[in-house]
């Protein structure tokens, strides 16, 4: 199965106060592996960058003013993600922001079908924080050249992450005994066996001799 892996960066929060994106990245997964197939563009968002947006993703508005407009990529990033599943990290502030990207132009909303790795990651780790920061930090994803937040970096991160996610699988004790004169407690996913050893008859008869010398040395 082929899915996509797609992030964007935004000038800011909400497509309610005009916001827009600046920055798109996908990575394609053929059967959870990634392939070498990638779609990444920078866009002009026809608006300034805020400020909080810029500390995010450092991308001002001087480096996206020649940047082609989400109208002149559009056909293709459709192309690359149609038919597949989207897999996305808080799913619901890229698709606002992709959607409204496509409404502007006249076209429809997405429908592709949508994992979202925040749901995933909460179902899974109840409690737990649940930031892309976070769960690579649980797994052991090496994130250190995630300074500011890019939509290709942030990508390749997520698939790891999204691949733990539905494919960890915490470790268990299994300790298995062939023997019948054994006893097993299961619990849950953990099989405990507490094997009954009987002692031959030499050792035996040298715990007499040890019992008997202890004793005589105790006493006197």
């Amino acid at each position: 199965m082929k899915e996509i892996v797609l992030d964007t960066e935004t000038t800011g929060i909400s497509v309610k106060d005009g916001h827009r994106i600046v920055e798109i990245g996908c990575i394609e997964l053929d059967n959870l592996i990634p392939t070498k197939k990638k779609f990444h563009c920078y866009l002009n968002p026809e608006r300034e960058v805020s400020e909080k947006a810029l500390e995010v993703h450092g991308y001002t508005d001087i480096f996206l003013s020649d940047k082609p407009k989400f109208k002149d990529i559009v056909k293709d990033f459709l192309d690359f993600i149609a038919d597949k599943r989207l897999i996305i990290h808080n799913a619901e502030f890229d698709l606002s922001h992709l959607n409204n990207e496509l409404r502007i132009l006249g076209n429809n909303k997405l429908n592709n079908e949508i994992i979202d790795t925040l749901t995933l990651a909460r179902d899974k780790l109840p409690g737990s924080q649940i930031s892309l920061d976070a769960l690579c930090k649980r797994y052991r994803i090496d994130n250190s050249k995630r300074v500011q937040h890019s939509a290709l970096i942030d990508c390749d991160l997520l698939a790891k992450v999204y691949i733990n996610l539905i494919d960890q699988k915490e470790p268990t004790l299994n300790f298995k005994n062939s023997e019948e004169n054994s006893l097993k407690v299961i619990s849950g996913n953990i099989s405990y066996s507490n094997k009954v050893v009987s002692p031959t008859q030499e050792e035996l008869e040298n715990h007499k001799i040890y019992i008997k010398t202890s004793l005589k040395k105790n006493y006197f």
